[in-house]
């Protein structure tokens, strides 16, 4: 199994593939049974010229339970980004003239996440958008398929 990724790792659809010109509603995505995780943001190109004003900001909070209270998470959470303020992951404030992927990973120890893909502004022409969560190091292996 030394390059048999297939079974140690599980795959949940966040949001999208959609085009977005509002919030998302966040859903609870669970950890539970894994050990760490990958969150792979898709932005199609820009619908607006993205500002200051007029932007898309990735927020990522945790929480120990589906239903209780999401805090967001800190630099000491995730892994590939350079700086977090009150969850933002990803902040798109700049023309996205070519689609593009980015990864976050989170070692921050909650059970449960949720991420918002956060509008502020005006956006009359939607982006492209989605989100996928790769579960990996799982508690039991292999993990199930789910084609």
């Amino acid at each position: 199994m030394r390059f048999d990724i297939h079974s140690v790792c599980a795959v949940q659809n966040v949001f999208g593939p959609a085009a977005l010109t509002a919030d998302n509603t966040p859903a609870p995505i669970d950890l539970q049974g894994f050990h760490a995780a990958e969150i792979v943001l898709g932005v199609g190109i820009g619908g607006i010229t993205f500002t200051g004003e007029n932007k898309i900001e990735f927020v990522l909070t945790h929480c120990d339970t589906s239903d209780g209270e999401y805090t967001p998470v800190t630099l000491d959470d995730v892994l590939g980004v350079p700086a977090v303020a009150s969850g933002i992951i990803k902040a798109l404030t700049t023309a996205h003239g070519a689609a593009a992927t980015y990864r976050v990973g989170y070692r921050g120890g909650k059970r449960f996440l949720k991420l918002l893909a956060d509008f502020s502004g005006t956006h009359g022409t939607a982006t492209p958008l989605h989100a996928t969560v790769v579960k990996m190091h799982p508690e039991v292996s292999p993990v199930a398929d789910a084609a």
